[in-house]
Formats: structure tokens, sequence, C-alpha cells
């Protein structure tokens, strides 16, 4: 067989930990496509060996001595954009920090590797190889200026309650959202011109356990619709949107009338549990011609098939367009599968999702 000549990815690694460095390194370095070029203590030793190696991908602990990671990335974003995935501990506080780090440009995260536990490294390993994969691809962007809230400020105010005598505003109609790579501030994007009175949103995006809550409760204290992470039962209602927890599938329900959110530790599918093919197949069951689905960046091909099972059943469904993606990876595969109703970027995806609801609505008013 001939050796690919296609140059390996090369990786510096920026870790305090002597023993996560040696791990990172070895896990890289057994993969066949990238390598590990150095490996740096702190973000001091990293500038000068981003200079020296000019390294495809940097993987970066968020918390560092001597300069604070977030510190040292927003300036790295500032003045040498580059892909870089986070390397964050499995804390609140971490998980905080990591949604921060996302917004100052980060392509993504993983989680710290259980030093000393083999069991499982397989798991991790390739894992991290996929983000340093889809980093080394991934469209670089320079933060923009994020207007900040600290998490669940806004539960404590009273949003205003959507009126349900609004025959725009129908119980009936749904939005259901896939993510993954770059997903995060992608959904930032979608959910913050949301009204009040906009239908229940149903959310898979693709991030670990621990890291859901923090997510929904930075988006509440941002957008005008109340924003949760999703709970075993609980009424889809409109003007909410709903985020599957890291580690269960989100699937859509019926009681009765009534739209009810279920969780599922089902087997993961396309290798993830929250997987956004298993939420579309269940909005194309139990809603059909009421959802508007949305496919946003993220690699891999996870929510394809589910999004034309969505659209052979009525749907209406947006596609990110490969311009604005990170990583142009689900909503390429979604529109090669056939399941696309209409491609938009992500600046106009909110403006034509609510004017397709509003043509649904002015329709059923006709009728």
């Amino acid at each position: 067989m001939a050796r690919s000549t296609e140059p390996k990815i090369s990786v510096l690694c920026v870790d305090d930990s002597a023993l996560v460095r040696s791990l990172m390194t070895e896990i890289i370095n057994s993969q066949p496509d990238m390598h590990v070029c150095a490996t740096a203590p702190d973000p001091l030793v990293a500038r000068e060996l981003i200079k020296q190696h000019n390294p495809d991908v940097l993987t970066l602990d968020v918390e560092m001595p001597r300069m604070d990671g977030l510190d040292f990335l927003e300036k790295l974003m500032r003045l040498r954009p580059m892909p870089v995935v986070m390397v964050s501990s499995l804390t609140e506080r971490g998980s905080e920090i990591t949604l921060r780090a996302l917004e100052l440009g980060a392509v993504d995260f993983v989680t710290k590797p259980r030093v000393g536990i083999r069991d499982g490294m397989l798991e991790y390993s390739e894992k991290l190889a996929d983000k340093i994969r889809a980093a080394a691809r991934a469209r670089v962007r320079q933060a923009p200026h994020v207007v900040h809230a600290a998490p669940g400020a806004a539960a404590a105010a009273s949003k205003p309650t959507p009126n349900l005598n609004n025959p725009l505003v129908s119980t009936e109609k749904l939005i259901i959202v896939g993510a993954s790579t770059g997903g995060t501030e992608a959904i930032r994007e979608l959910l913050l011109p949301l009204p009040p009175d906009a239908p229940g949103v149903m959310i898979a995006q693709h991030m670990p356990p621990g890291f859901t809550k923090s997510f929904a409760q930075r988006l509440n204290g941002l957008c005008r619709i109340a924003v949760k992470e999703a709970e075993h039962g609980e009424r889809v209602l409109p003007g909410h949107a709903y985020i599957a927890p890291g580690d269960a599938h989100l699937v859509l329900a019926r009681s009765g009338a009534n739209y009810v959110a279920h969780l599922s530790d089902a087997p993961p599918v396309n290798r993830h549990r929250p997987s956004v093919d298993v939420l579309f197949r269940s909005a194309a069951q139990n809603a059909g011609k009421n959802v508007l689905g949305v496919i946003l960046t993220g690699m891999g091909r996870d929510g394809a098939q589910g999004m034309l099972e969505m659209q052979q059943a009525g749907a209406y469904t947006f596609a990110q367009d490969e311009a604005s993606c990170v990583v142009f990876g689900m909503p390429r595969e979604a529109i090669a599968t056939g399941g696309v109703s209409e491609v938009a970027p992500l600046s106009e995806m909110t403006r034509r999702v609510m004017a397709r609801l509003n043509s649904m609505g002015e329709r059923t008013q006709r009728v």
C-alpha cells in the first residue's frame, strides 16, 4: 500500500502537568497523520515555541501558571489566530472557563485524560485525534465582541410569557437543532434573536456530561427565550429551548396533544450520545410537517439521515452554509443526503427560520 504524501498535522501541547504532556504526546504520536512538534509547561514558553515550530494545532490547558489560559488565548486569537483545542477539567469552573474559551475562538475542547487509568484510553485517543483533525481543517475566526451574563442571571429575571392566543405562537410548531464542532457559538447566534413567543426549540449539541448545564445557563442569561438543560418527561413549551444533557439522547415524544422531552441512555449513535440523528428521527416521527429542522457546523455525518427523514415527513429543513461553518462536515453530509430544503449563512439563519414559521402560520390561518 502506498504511503500518504499528505504532511502530518503538527501539534503543540501546552499543559503545566508533565504527566499530561507525556500522555498527550503518546496519544497524538500514535496516530498516523499527526505528531507533537513540541510541548510547553506554560503559555510564555508556548509563545516562543509557536514562533519556532509554526504548529497546525495547539492544545491548551484552560488553567495555567504564569499566564492564565484564557488571557493567553485572547491574545493569541487577536495577534495570531490559529486552531486551538482546549483541554478542560470536569468541574463546574472548568466548564465555565471552557465555554468562555469557545467564545474567544477556540475550535473545540476535550476533558483532561484520566492519567494513570488505561481503561478507556482508546476511546479518549480517538476522540482527541478526531478533534485535532477537525481543528486542523477548521475556519479560525477572531473572537467577536460578546456580551456576557453571569450563568443563570436571566433565570432570576422574569421572562415574557408567550401569548398562546397569538395565531403565530403555535404549540404545534417546533424548531429542532443539531450541531457539533463550533456549535456552541452557532447555537448562541441562532437563539439570541429569537422572540419570547418563538416555538419550542430542542437542541442536540455534541458535548460531554457536566458542560451542558453551564452552557444552558450561559444562554439563558443572554436570550429572550428561556434556555435550560432538558429534563425527562417535561413538556416542550413555546418560548423555551431545551438542550440535550451530555451523555443522554434527547427524544421528542407526545403525551396526548403535548410535546414532551424524553431522555434515553441507549447506546451512542454515530459514536455520539446525545446524537443529532436520534433527535431528528424522533421529530420526524412525532411532529412531521410541524418541524423546522436546522443543522449547524460540526464534524462527521451525525444528523444527515435524521434530517432526510424529517424532510420526508413534511418538515422544512435548513443547513448552515460552508462559508460560515467552523467545520462544514454535518451540513455537507445532510445536503449530500438530500434532506436539506434551504442552505443559509449563520448570520441569516434565524431571520429565515422565523420567516418560514410566519408563512406556515399564515397558511394555517387561511385554512
